[in-house]
């Protein structure tokens, strides 16, 4: 009787020992997992907080015609937008569209506030130094638009001296004007309206702007003084997707998309159905460059 009980006891012990040994096992392995989940996290960084989240916020203007603007139906759409739109699609995520003025932009991405910027911006040397940017998915020039009846004045770069140019304050539109000795009168996130009458009546005499752009705000308003300037094409642009600094695998994976994109079709129908022209490849015409020392002086 006492071999029975002793035995049982002796079992009961053993398993009481296993049960534990299991116990101090998983408390041996689960930190450790913790810690590998936390690399894996850190490693993926943003884009690993988006995945997680299932959604990416990007900032736009909405008021660029043909790029980033409001239908009749009140939609937000645009070359820029519908691109954002598919990028967010194949990469399975829900997309938020934050409207802010393009000074606003790359502050709101510096704050961690959106996820990305699409709205037709310049992917300059000096803006790679403190921002990310994926491949271009947008190839243009610059242009202005001044008054049909006297071209504002303008034959020329250096003509912009002592001319009023509407723009935004940070635009690398601006700057150029700005060098060249004009005047520049800021606007807040207003529409291509509000910059074009100015022109037309007189208030402002230009607007430095991409080649596209400018081309469809003018259409956009054919009783209006205005016309795109036939003799000045300068400055040869690409545009891309801003991300915070050393976001790289978020980069990585937008480029991946923007590639496939490329190599479908998808980017060309796109730009053919907002611009009536693939700009998503290089301009096929001869654009005058402006000097380097000038771009370097700029910090362009």
């Amino acid at each position: 009787m006492f071999k029975k009980k002793f035995g049982l006891m002796l079992l009961f012990v053993l398993l009481f020992l296993a049960a534990c040994g299991g116990g101090e096992a998983d408390q041996e392995t689960t930190p450790e997992a913790s810690a590998n989940d936390d690399i894996d996290m850190e490693e993926a960084g943003l884009w690993g907080e988006i995945e997680d989240a299932g959604e990416i916020t990007v900032a736009t203007s909405g008021t660029l015609i043909a790029a980033s603007y409001y239908d009749e139906q009140d939609e937000l759409t645009g070359y820029d937008v519908e691109v954002a739109k598919e990028i967010a699609k194949r990469l399975g995520l829900e997309i938020n569209f934050e409207i802010m003025s393009i000074d606003s932009m790359l502050p709101a991405i510096d704050s961690g506030r959106i996820d990305l910027a699409i709205n037709d911006i310049e992917a300059t040397d000096s803006r790679k130094e403190q921002f990310n940017f994926s491949e271009p998915y947008k190839y243009s020039h610059s242009v202005m638009a001044v008054r049909e009846s006297d071209h504002s004045g303008i034959n020329s770069l250096e003509d912009l001296e002592g001319k009023k140019a509407g723009g935004g304050a940070t635009t690398i539109y601006s700057q150029i004007a700005e060098y060249y000795g004009a005047e520049i009168v800021t606007y807040g996130n207003a529409n291509n309206e509000a910059y074009l009458r100015d022109v037309s009546t007189g208030r402002t005499d230009v607007v430095v702007n991409d080649y596209y752009l400018t081309t469809f705000g003018v259409a956009a308003f054919p009783d209006f003084d205005l016309t795109v300037h036939p003799d000045i094409a300068f400055h040869p642009t690409e545009q891309a997707i801003v991300m915070k600094k050393d976001e790289d695998q978020l980069t990585e994976k937008i480029n991946e998309v923007l590639e496939t994109m490329r190599a479908d079709g998808t980017l060309s129908e796109l730009a053919i159905q907002f611009y009536e022209a693939d700009a998503s490849v290089p301009v096929d015409q001869e654009i005058e460059e402006i000097d380097s020392e000038i771009l370097e002086e700029l910090d362009l």
